[in-house]
Protein backbone atom coordinates (compact mmCIF):
# COMPACT_ATOMS: atom_id res chain seq x y z
CA UNK A 1 0.00 0.00 0.00
CA UNK A 2 1.40 3.61 -0.61
CA UNK A 3 1.80 5.65 1.57
CA UNK A 4 -2.02 7.25 2.46
CA UNK A 5 -2.23 10.99 3.04
CA UNK A 6 -3.23 12.17 6.68
CA UNK A 7 -6.37 13.67 6.58
CA UNK A 8 -7.01 16.41 9.27
CA UNK A 9 -9.79 17.10 12.15
CA UNK A 10 -9.99 20.19 10.14
CA UNK A 11 -10.35 19.01 6.57
CA UNK A 12 -12.70 15.91 7.95
CA UNK A 13 -14.83 18.87 9.48
CA UNK A 14 -15.06 21.35 6.27
CA UNK A 15 -15.89 18.35 3.90
CA UNK A 16 -19.39 17.66 5.97
CA UNK A 17 -22.44 18.58 4.52
CA UNK A 18 -25.38 20.10 7.14
CA UNK A 19 -26.34 17.74 10.01
CA UNK A 20 -30.24 17.14 10.44
CA UNK A 21 -32.39 18.65 12.31
CA UNK A 22 -33.19 16.87 15.44
CA UNK A 23 -35.74 17.11 18.86
CA UNK A 24 -33.25 16.65 21.93
CA UNK A 25 -36.47 15.15 23.70
CA UNK A 26 -37.30 12.89 20.75
CA UNK A 27 -34.66 9.72 19.88
CA UNK A 28 -33.95 9.60 15.63
CA UNK A 29 -34.64 6.10 15.33
CA UNK A 30 -35.84 2.94 16.88
CA UNK A 31 -36.79 -0.59 15.93
CA UNK A 32 -36.91 -4.43 17.24
CA UNK A 33 -35.18 -6.68 15.27
CA UNK A 34 -34.40 -10.54 15.93
CA UNK A 35 -30.76 -11.09 16.61
CA UNK A 36 -29.09 -14.46 17.34
CA UNK A 37 -27.89 -14.39 21.45
CA UNK A 38 -25.26 -16.29 23.39
CA UNK A 39 -28.32 -18.42 24.07
CA UNK A 40 -28.04 -19.75 20.86
CA UNK A 41 -31.12 -18.72 19.94
CA UNK A 42 -33.55 -15.96 17.85
CA UNK A 43 -34.86 -13.04 20.71
CA UNK A 44 -36.29 -9.66 19.56
CA UNK A 45 -33.65 -6.73 20.33
CA UNK A 46 -34.98 -3.36 20.84
CA UNK A 47 -32.87 -0.70 19.38
CA UNK A 48 -32.85 3.03 20.68
CA UNK A 49 -30.66 5.34 18.18
CA UNK A 50 -30.45 8.28 20.76
CA UNK A 51 -30.32 11.89 19.74
CA UNK A 52 -27.38 13.59 21.62
CA UNK A 53 -24.12 15.57 21.54
CA UNK A 54 -21.44 14.63 18.40
CA UNK A 55 -18.95 12.19 18.98
CA UNK A 56 -15.88 14.45 19.98
CA UNK A 57 -13.38 11.95 17.99
CA UNK A 58 -13.67 12.68 14.09
CA UNK A 59 -13.06 9.37 12.83
CA UNK A 60 -12.83 9.47 8.71
CA UNK A 61 -15.44 8.02 7.42
CA UNK A 62 -18.36 8.33 10.10
CA UNK A 63 -21.65 9.67 9.47
CA UNK A 64 -23.33 8.80 12.47
CA UNK A 65 -22.97 12.65 13.71
CA UNK A 66 -25.59 13.63 10.93
CA UNK A 67 -28.17 13.21 13.77
CA UNK A 68 -26.14 14.64 16.42
CA UNK A 69 -26.91 17.92 18.47
CA UNK A 70 -24.10 20.42 18.50
CA UNK A 71 -24.61 20.65 22.59
CA UNK A 72 -24.74 18.58 25.36
CA UNK A 73 -28.59 17.43 25.87
CA UNK A 74 -30.54 18.98 29.01
CA UNK A 75 -30.59 16.58 32.04
CA UNK A 76 -33.56 14.18 31.71
CA UNK A 77 -33.68 14.02 27.71
CA UNK A 78 -31.58 10.73 27.38
CA UNK A 79 -34.64 8.95 30.07
CA UNK A 80 -37.49 10.61 28.01
CA UNK A 81 -35.98 9.66 24.71
CA UNK A 82 -36.39 5.95 26.02
CA UNK A 83 -39.61 6.18 27.54
CA UNK A 84 -40.23 7.45 23.84
CA UNK A 85 -39.40 4.51 22.46
CA UNK A 86 -39.95 1.53 24.80
CA UNK A 87 -43.86 2.87 24.13
CA UNK A 88 -44.25 2.63 20.83
CA UNK A 89 -42.41 -0.51 20.36
CA UNK A 90 -43.29 -4.26 21.00
CA UNK A 91 -41.55 -6.05 23.60
CA UNK A 92 -38.09 -7.07 23.80
CA UNK A 93 -35.43 -9.10 25.57
CA UNK A 94 -32.62 -7.17 25.35
CA UNK A 95 -31.82 -3.60 24.25
CA UNK A 96 -29.75 -1.43 22.62
CA UNK A 97 -28.86 2.34 23.21
CA UNK A 98 -26.51 3.67 20.14
CA UNK A 99 -25.96 7.23 20.82
CA UNK A 100 -23.47 7.85 17.75
CA UNK A 101 -20.13 7.75 19.60
CA UNK A 102 -19.46 7.12 23.42
CA UNK A 103 -22.55 6.47 25.69
CA UNK A 104 -19.78 6.83 28.65
CA UNK A 105 -19.39 10.64 27.15
CA UNK A 106 -20.32 12.88 30.26
CA UNK A 107 -20.68 15.02 27.46
CA UNK A 108 -23.56 13.07 25.10
CA UNK A 109 -25.22 11.28 28.49
CA UNK A 110 -25.61 13.45 31.06
CA UNK A 111 -24.05 11.41 34.30
CA UNK A 112 -26.76 12.26 36.25
CA UNK A 113 -28.90 10.25 34.16
CA UNK A 114 -27.85 7.11 34.53
CA UNK A 115 -30.03 6.18 37.28
CA UNK A 116 -33.02 7.06 35.59
CA UNK A 117 -31.67 5.44 32.74
CA UNK A 118 -30.50 2.19 34.27
CA UNK A 119 -34.26 1.76 35.85
CA UNK A 120 -35.79 1.98 32.58
CA UNK A 121 -33.28 -1.01 31.74
CA UNK A 122 -34.33 -3.13 34.17
CA UNK A 123 -36.74 -5.52 31.98
CA UNK A 124 -33.68 -6.57 29.67
CA UNK A 125 -31.46 -9.30 30.26
CA UNK A 126 -28.78 -7.24 27.82
CA UNK A 127 -28.37 -3.63 27.83
CA UNK A 128 -25.62 -2.70 24.61
CA UNK A 129 -24.15 0.56 24.47
CA UNK A 130 -21.42 1.96 22.11
CA UNK A 131 -18.31 3.30 23.76
CA UNK A 132 -15.05 4.53 22.63
CA UNK A 133 -11.76 2.95 24.21
CA UNK A 134 -10.81 5.95 26.20
CA UNK A 135 -14.31 6.21 28.01
CA UNK A 136 -14.05 2.66 29.06
CA UNK A 137 -13.18 3.58 33.03
CA UNK A 138 -14.63 2.91 36.42
CA UNK A 139 -17.75 4.72 34.88
CA UNK A 140 -18.82 1.78 33.10
CA UNK A 141 -18.60 -0.66 35.84
CA UNK A 142 -20.68 1.50 38.25
CA UNK A 143 -22.80 1.75 35.57
CA UNK A 144 -23.00 -1.86 35.05
CA UNK A 145 -24.07 -2.67 39.04
CA UNK A 146 -26.71 -0.66 38.29
CA UNK A 147 -28.34 -2.62 35.84
CA UNK A 148 -30.25 -6.46 36.66
CA UNK A 149 -28.87 -7.41 32.98
CA UNK A 150 -25.77 -7.97 31.43
CA UNK A 151 -23.63 -4.59 30.13
CA UNK A 152 -21.91 -5.47 26.82
CA UNK A 153 -20.07 -2.76 25.46
CA UNK A 154 -19.51 -2.13 21.43
CA UNK A 155 -15.87 -0.97 20.68
CA UNK A 156 -15.35 0.37 17.07
CA UNK A 157 -11.97 -1.68 16.25
CA UNK A 158 -12.32 -0.78 12.70
CA UNK A 159 -8.92 -2.44 11.55
CA UNK A 160 -5.71 -4.16 12.96
CA UNK A 161 -4.22 -2.75 9.90
CA UNK A 162 -1.75 -0.23 11.72
CA UNK A 163 -1.28 2.49 9.19
CA UNK A 164 -5.06 2.94 7.87
CA UNK A 165 -6.00 2.78 11.68
CA UNK A 166 -3.97 5.76 11.97
CA UNK A 167 -5.38 7.44 9.03
CA UNK A 168 -9.36 6.84 10.16
CA UNK A 169 -8.64 9.48 12.62
CA UNK A 170 -9.97 7.06 15.57
CA UNK A 171 -7.48 8.67 18.11
CA UNK A 172 -7.02 5.08 19.12
CA UNK A 173 -4.23 2.54 18.56
CA UNK A 174 -4.46 -1.71 19.41
CA UNK A 175 -2.94 -1.65 22.53
CA UNK A 176 -5.69 1.36 23.44
CA UNK A 177 -8.33 -1.23 22.29
CA UNK A 178 -6.66 -4.20 23.95
CA UNK A 179 -6.62 -2.71 27.44
CA UNK A 180 -9.86 -1.78 26.73
CA UNK A 181 -11.50 -5.25 26.47
CA UNK A 182 -9.38 -6.58 29.08
CA UNK A 183 -10.59 -3.82 31.94
CA UNK A 184 -13.89 -4.67 30.42
CA UNK A 185 -13.67 -8.37 30.29
CA UNK A 186 -11.84 -8.54 34.13
CA UNK A 187 -15.27 -6.46 35.38
CA UNK A 188 -18.06 -9.06 33.79
CA UNK A 189 -18.50 -6.45 30.91
CA UNK A 190 -19.31 -8.33 27.71
CA UNK A 191 -17.44 -6.68 24.59
CA UNK A 192 -18.51 -6.90 20.81
CA UNK A 193 -16.77 -4.90 18.17
CA UNK A 194 -17.26 -3.11 15.15
CA UNK A 195 -14.67 -4.37 11.91
CA UNK A 196 -15.15 -2.04 9.12
CA UNK A 197 -14.90 -4.29 5.57
CA UNK A 198 -12.45 -2.48 2.92
CA UNK A 199 -11.89 1.10 4.66
CA UNK A 200 -10.12 3.58 2.73
CA UNK A 201 -6.65 2.99 0.77
CA UNK A 202 -6.97 -0.88 0.66
CA UNK A 203 -7.64 -2.50 -2.72
CA UNK A 204 -11.21 -5.53 -2.52
CA UNK A 205 -8.13 -8.13 -1.71
CA UNK A 206 -6.63 -6.05 0.78
CA UNK A 207 -9.86 -5.01 2.47
CA UNK A 208 -11.12 -8.69 2.94
CA UNK A 209 -7.59 -9.90 3.98
CA UNK A 210 -7.62 -7.27 6.90
CA UNK A 211 -11.07 -7.01 7.64
CA UNK A 212 -10.30 -11.25 8.48
CA UNK A 213 -7.59 -10.33 10.47
CA UNK A 214 -9.06 -7.87 12.63
CA UNK A 215 -11.59 -10.68 13.13
CA UNK A 216 -9.00 -13.15 14.32
CA UNK A 217 -7.84 -10.03 16.81
CA UNK A 218 -10.80 -9.37 18.45
CA UNK A 219 -11.75 -12.90 18.88
CA UNK A 220 -8.29 -13.53 20.15
CA UNK A 221 -9.13 -10.75 23.13
CA UNK A 222 -11.85 -12.28 24.42
CA UNK A 223 -14.45 -10.34 21.86
CA UNK A 224 -17.65 -12.25 22.19
CA UNK A 225 -19.28 -10.69 18.78
CA UNK A 226 -18.07 -8.91 15.79
CA UNK A 227 -20.51 -7.25 13.89
CA UNK A 228 -18.60 -6.38 9.31
CA UNK A 229 -19.69 -3.28 8.69
CA UNK A 230 -19.45 -2.52 4.53
CA UNK A 231 -17.26 0.56 4.41
CA UNK A 232 -19.58 3.29 2.96
CA UNK A 233 -19.36 6.96 1.43
CA UNK A 234 -21.85 9.57 2.46
CA UNK A 235 -19.86 12.03 5.12
CA UNK A 236 -18.10 14.66 2.04
CA UNK A 237 -14.98 13.45 2.75
CA UNK A 238 -15.32 9.72 1.97
CA UNK A 239 -17.11 11.52 -1.72
CA UNK A 240 -13.69 13.09 -1.79
CA UNK A 241 -11.21 9.74 -1.34
CA UNK A 242 -13.64 7.60 -3.78
CA UNK A 243 -13.39 10.91 -6.69
CA UNK A 244 -9.55 10.20 -6.05
CA UNK A 245 -9.38 6.42 -6.00
CA UNK A 246 -8.23 5.87 -2.61
CA UNK A 247 -11.71 4.61 -1.08
CA UNK A 248 -13.66 2.28 -3.19
CA UNK A 249 -17.03 0.17 -1.31
CA UNK A 250 -16.67 -3.29 -0.97
CA UNK A 251 -18.36 -6.33 -3.03
CA UNK A 252 -21.73 -7.89 -1.87
CA UNK A 253 -19.46 -10.59 -2.29
CA UNK A 254 -16.81 -9.43 0.07
CA UNK A 255 -19.09 -9.47 2.25
CA UNK A 256 -20.71 -12.37 2.09
CA UNK A 257 -17.25 -14.06 2.13
CA UNK A 258 -16.04 -12.13 5.23
CA UNK A 259 -18.66 -13.49 7.32
CA UNK A 260 -18.86 -17.01 6.16
CA UNK A 261 -15.30 -17.53 6.98
CA UNK A 262 -15.48 -15.29 10.37
CA UNK A 263 -18.43 -17.80 11.25
CA UNK A 264 -16.21 -20.77 10.41
CA UNK A 265 -13.96 -19.56 13.03
CA UNK A 266 -16.28 -20.86 15.69
CA UNK A 267 -14.75 -18.14 17.75
CA UNK A 268 -17.55 -15.84 18.58
CA UNK A 269 -20.57 -14.38 16.89
CA UNK A 270 -20.57 -12.39 13.09
CA UNK A 271 -23.08 -10.06 12.05
CA UNK A 272 -22.57 -8.55 8.86
CA UNK A 273 -24.20 -5.27 8.97
CA UNK A 274 -26.90 -5.18 6.02
CA UNK A 275 -27.97 -1.06 6.06
CA UNK A 276 -28.50 0.11 2.97
CA UNK A 277 -27.15 -3.35 1.25
CA UNK A 278 -28.92 -2.91 -2.00
CA UNK A 279 -26.08 -0.72 -2.67
CA UNK A 280 -23.59 -3.37 -3.02
CA UNK A 281 -25.74 -4.90 -5.74
CA UNK A 282 -23.40 -5.50 -8.78
CA UNK A 283 -25.52 -8.51 -10.16
CA UNK A 284 -29.00 -8.45 -10.82
CA UNK A 285 -28.91 -12.39 -11.46
CA UNK A 286 -27.68 -12.99 -7.92
CA UNK A 287 -27.44 -9.83 -5.99
CA UNK A 288 -31.11 -10.68 -4.15
CA UNK A 289 -30.38 -14.50 -3.00
CA UNK A 290 -26.99 -13.41 -1.66
CA UNK A 291 -28.58 -11.04 0.32
CA UNK A 292 -30.79 -13.04 2.06
CA UNK A 293 -27.97 -15.70 2.43
CA UNK A 294 -25.57 -13.18 4.22
CA UNK A 295 -29.22 -12.66 6.28
CA UNK A 296 -29.87 -16.36 6.92
CA UNK A 297 -26.11 -15.97 8.28
CA UNK A 298 -26.88 -13.29 10.65
CA UNK A 299 -30.07 -15.22 12.21
CA UNK A 300 -28.61 -18.85 12.17
CA UNK A 301 -24.54 -18.00 12.81
CA UNK A 302 -24.60 -21.09 10.28
CA UNK A 303 -23.43 -20.96 6.53
CA UNK A 304 -25.61 -22.11 4.45
CA UNK A 305 -25.04 -23.85 0.46
CA UNK A 306 -23.30 -21.47 -1.61
CA UNK A 307 -25.03 -19.69 -4.65
CA UNK A 308 -23.08 -20.23 -8.00
CA UNK A 309 -23.95 -17.32 -10.38
CA UNK A 310 -22.23 -16.96 -14.03
CA UNK A 311 -20.66 -13.52 -12.05
CA UNK A 312 -18.29 -15.31 -10.51
CA UNK A 313 -16.56 -17.05 -13.36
Amino acid sequence: MNEPPVISTAEILAARPARNVVDPNVPYAFLVEPEYTTAGQLEEVATIFLTNRECPFRCLMCDLWQNTTTETVPVGAIPRQIDFALERLPAASHIKLYNSGNFFDKRAIPPADHAAISQRLQPFRTVIVENHPRFCTDVCVDFSTQIDGQLEIAIGLETVHPQVLQRLNKQMTLGDFERAVQFLRGNDIQVRAFILLRPPYLSEPEGIDWALRSLEFAFALGVGCCAVIPTRAGNGIMQQLEADSMFTPPSLRSLEHVTETGLRMNAGRVFADLWDIEKLIACSDCGSERIQRIHEMNLTQQVPPALACHCEK
